[in-house]
């Protein structure tokens, strides 16, 4: 069974032993022998890098860099002939490398092998993509977490010492046993990893027994990536990671603005100012306002230091976060955050905090150690390692605390919001929280500053006071007060009279009060101008600060229905000012954009609201049964469905005739998909008023639609005529309701938010309105590829009919045009037409109108016929196309539309056009997915396309190389 883990450090570079730790002459040099020294031959040797996207070794591996602290590592999830989890640790001036199968398990119960492989050159921890067939471990790569990391052998940490860790690291694995401490996002705490006797590359992997440790856990359903946000089904579908994306450095003092600096005995906090309302920004991030008290933590080489907002030393009032402190996989830091207490519900409780904090007698703080345990919530970083990170924008600052923090039942990462404040506040004033703290992203660290780039928004008006005395009490508060007169202190220094509070008060706090002001009094008053009201006032020291709700001040300065909420010891009394109040940041004409760093939905989530859930469910309750007419309540509103067994589609082959309630069931079902495809998307709809069988026609103007239906103008065939879109589920069964058996959409959109705004959203009264409105601008980019390789029983003059050799030579295509794509950085996403064809889109930004986006198209398609010239075609004469894939680039067109993804098809046997992976698409056939079996597909499968949006790309570089 492995050891628990207790870590200590080194410090200014200690010393371990080194003595040979398996009986050789220098376990480092035979370490070097063994795997050679930062050996990339073989790495090489396995790799055609005019192929592979994995970065070229250097000339020679780099050195260690002695002044540089901390080594890295790196997790790669990797979906090859096999999908495993590769753990690559930085040393000797390389990636060395252990694949784990069946990934990190932190149940120290579990030993998971470990294989250990050619070293990697140190760039390969940033790579993520997609390695082509054909070459070594082929397949797709992601970065599944990352950090920095410690040898720990013997309790000792190197975080600080990088020659020491690399000298420790040489002989670990020389002697077959190697112990690292990690800091990553999921990886945390400390791990062995064991030579076995088996083979001379085969090791187990052990979780060790700490604070990170967890029985029956897995941690591999946390599937994203850490720098791109990506999973391997992302890559599956086509999505590339974005090149743009800067991952935030993982060695301190690679951070922005770090500066080498002793530890400090201790900080200031910087402070927050009050703001009037919430607000939501792109460039903000917002935390719960906790209730507790403001800590200062200072951690070096084991020692932990803990002191309030007024500098007092408080170390001693909380052994059990000290403890926990003091085992932070660290050199040197100092965290910032809010100790808390919690009530019988689980809140934030700064009455239960009170009940503790003043404690001093041992005995006393043990007792309370049990019956009020705090937690310690670390929500900034203002030193890490030798480095002050004042001068580090915040949102780096967070992402590096949230690696390097050891969470446990004491001590916890307070997390964010990303943009929204308004749902933050909402959210916390919901759960009884005092309000949020809404943070600049870009902020420093301004120590013992108030700051405007920090606002509060409280749930409560309240503001802190000084007490300068009390008011006799009578009946019941005879022995204790009447009121406390309250003040505060102006620019010179003056205690000015805010009021008297007396209620809030239970009879337990009236006699603690009391006693606490007694040794207080004094003769004279300590306000620098006479309080309001009665003369009966016991004056006292200014030596106690409170916090008090009210209503609002008044026009002569004082409160309306003030009530006391709690003593405020964390504060000084003498720093106790009027608070100002800043108005909140203009809102931006630009719509918040949503943050790269906010976590994206977990895979196979679907994305709909407990909202729409709800609805769906009601839905088809009410389809249930065999009645033919109804009106369906739907988002309150009421559709009248007629007709419900009308055969829609006939029986096909063994499937039985579909009908309107069929349509109706799918459509409910398939929502959750389907509305994020065609919201704000101009919409064609395929009316069959008699089923497949008895005739269509088009329809994307309004006539006489429902309210619920949102409609707008655009000038089209010489005048301004209402188009429709579909944004809520009572239009999608109201679509069903009149035979609407495909849903075409646009590929652009009516809202310009998030990446053409700007760009006029005027659509009436001319045709150049509508050219230069955000409608010419498409959001991507359509390969349209038709089979014309005929089954052979077709009709002279009739279109090819579905068929598998059409079909495969189709996917052979797609998949040559992703191999253009791929070369040139483009993600592409397919999907079955539904009918006989694939859909092939490349998500772009609406900087390109749709004749450019046409020429693109066009220029790939040239590419792609050239080399494939028996296979391929863009000939316009469907005579010409016969027994080839017709490559169609005139789709992207304003006036044209596509199937929408997830819309049934008016074929035979009801199709579905469905997103595909790229690795299933020569395995699956269009007529697998109907009306009927479609909703097992994406319940397994989850929506493929729903973050298609967040991948666009910007084509106009490309465009300029075309030109070129």
């Amino acid at each position: 069974m492995p050891p628990s883990r207790s870590p200590r450090r080194t410090s200014g570079g200690s010393k371990r032993s080194s003595a040979p730790a398996n009986g050789t002459p220098d376990a480092a040099a035979e370490a070097r022998d063994h795997r050679g020294p930062g050996d990339l031959a073989a790495y090489e040797a396995m790799r055609d890098f005019g192929r592979t996207p994995e970065p070229a070794p250097a000339s020679r591996p780099a050195p260690p860099v002695p002044e540089v602290r901390a080594l890295t590592f790196v997790v790669q999830k990797h979906r090859a002939t096999r999908l495993h989890y590769d753990l690559r640790l930085e040393f000797d001036g390389v990636m060395k490398s252990w694949p784990i199968p069946r990934g990190p398990s932190p149940d120290p119960a579990e030993k998971r092998l470990a294989v250990m492989t050619e070293d990697h050159p140190l760039d390969y921890a940033r790579f993520e993509g997609l390695i082509p067939a054909g070459q070594y471990g082929a397949g797709e790569v992601i970065v599944w977490d990352n950090g920095t990391y410690s040898p720990d052998e013997g309790g000792v940490l190197s975080f600080d010492d990088p020659a020491e860790a690399e000298r420790r690291m040489l002989e670990d694995v020389a002697a077959g046993k190697i112990s690292v401490t990690l800091r990553g996002k999921k990886l945390k705490g400390s791990w062995t990893l064991v030579k076995t006797q088996q083979d001379e590359q085969s090791w187990l992997a052990i979780k060790h027994r700490d604070d990170a440790a967890s029985a029956g856990t897995d941690l591999t359903h946390l599937d994203r990536s850490v720098i791109s946000g990506l999973t391997i089904e992302d890559l599956q579908a086509g999505r590339h990671p974005d090149p743009s994306i800067e991952p935030v450095p993982l060695r301190p003092g690679d951070l922005p603005g770090a500066r080498n600096a002793e530890a400090p005995r201790t900080v200031e906090p910087m402070q927050a100012t009050l703001t009037e309302s919430p607000f939501s920004r792109p460039d903000w991030l917002f935390e719960p306002k906790l209730d507790g008290i403001r800590a200062i933590v200072t951690i070096v080489d084991g020692e932990v230091s803990m002191r309030s907002r007024r500098g007092n030393d408080i170390t001693r009032q909380y052994p059990a976060l000290v403890a926990a402190l003091a085992r932070q996989p660290v050199a040197s830091a100092v965290f910032d955050g809010e100790i808390v207490a919690f009530d019988d519900a689980g809140r934030p409780s700064f009455e239960a905090l009170q009940q503790r904090m003043n404690l001093q007698n041992d005995t006393e703080i043990r007792q309370s150690e049990a019956a009020t345990p705090v937690v310690f919530y670390a929500f900034d970083l203002p030193y890490l390692d030798g480095f002050d990170l004042a001068r580090v924008p915040l949102w780096v600052r967070k992402e590096t605390l949230e690696r390097v923090l050891l969470p446990s039942a004491r001590i916890q990462y307070l997390g964010h919001i990303d943009d929204d404040g308004e749902a933050a506040y909402a959210g916390a004033d919901k759960i009884g929280l005092e309000g949020v703290v809404a943070k600049r992203r870009d902020s420093t660290y301004e120590a013992g500053r108030r700051s405007r780039n920090w606002l509060k928004v409280k749930s409560r008006t309240s503001e802190e006071f000084v007490v300068g005395g009390f008011s006799a009490g009578n009946g019941g508060r005879a022995g204790t007060f009447g009121a406390l007169v309250i003040g505060q202190y102006d620019a010179d220094g003056g205690l000015v009279p805010s009021g008297r509070v007396g209620s809030g008060f239970d009879d337990r706090t009236l006699e603690a009060l009391r006693a606490r002001l007694e040794p207080l009094v004094r003769a004279d008053s300590p306000f620098a101008s006479p309080p309001e009201g009665p003369a009966d006032i016991t004056w006292v020291e200014p030596q106690m600060a409170v916090e008090v709700t009210f209503a609002e001040w008044t026009s002569d300065g004082n409160l309306r229905a003030p009530v006391f909420v709690r003593v405020r010891d964390d504060l000084d009394p003498a720093t106790v000012t009027h608070a100002e109040v800043a108005p909140p940041p203009e809102v931006l004409s630009t719509p918040a954009v949503i943050s790269r760093h906010t976590p994206p939905v977990e895979a196979g989530d679907a994305p709909a609201s407990t909202a729409l859930a709800s609805e769906i469910a009601s839905v088809l309750a009410q389809l249930e049964g065999r009645a033919k007419s109804m009106t369906l309540e739907v988002e309150g509103h009421q559709i009248k469905v007629t007709n419900l067994d009308k055969e829609m589609w006939p029986a096909w082959e063994e499937q039985r005739p579909l009908t309107k309630r069929d349509l109706l069931v799918y459509l409910a079902k398939a929502a959750p998909l389907l509305l994020p495809e065609l919201r704000d998307r101009p919409l064609t709809m395929t009316r069959y008023p008699n089923g497949l069988e008895g005739g269509s026609f088009y329809q994307k103007h309004n006539e006489h639609a429902p309210d619920f239906v949102q409609t707008f103008l655009v000038f089209a065939d010489s005048r301004d005529q209402e188009f429709m879109v579909c944004n809520n589920l009572a239009t999608l069964l109201w679509s069903g309701q009149i035979a609407n058996l495909a849903l075409h959409t646009s590929l652009t959109r009516i809202d310009p938010r998030p990446d053409a705004v700007g760009r006029p959203t005027d659509f009436a009264g001319s045709r150049e309105a509508v050219e230069a409105s955000v409608l010419n601008y498409p959001d991507f980019v359509l390969f349209d590829l038709d089979p014309y390789i005929y089954a052979g029983f077709e009709g002279e003059g009739e279109e090819p009919e579905l068929n598998r050799a059409a079909y495969q030579r189709t996917c052979e295509v797609a998949l040559w045009l992703k191999e253009l794509l791929d070369a040139a950085g483009l993600s592409a996403f397919v999907k079955t037409s539904g009918a006989t064809g694939l859909h092939i889109l490349v998500p772009v930004l609406r900087n390109l109108d749709f004749a450019t986006v046409r020429s693109v198209s066009e220029t790939f398609g040239r590419f792609l016929v050239a080399a494939h010239p028996k296979d391929v075609t863009m000939e316009w004469q469907t005579k010409n196309r016969t027994g080839k894939v017709f490559f169609d680039s005139n789709q992207n067109a304003r006036i044209k539309n596509i199937a929408a993804a997830y819309s049934p098809r008016a074929k035979p046997g009801a199709p579905v056009s469905v997103p595909l992976r790229w690795s299933e698409l020569t395995k699956v056939y269009p007529t697998d997915f109907t009306i009927l079996t479609a909703p097992d597909r994406f319940e397994a499968a989850g929506d493929l396309w729903a973050h298609i949006l967040e991948a666009k790309q910007d084509l106009a570089a490309l465009v300029e190389s075309f030109e070129g």
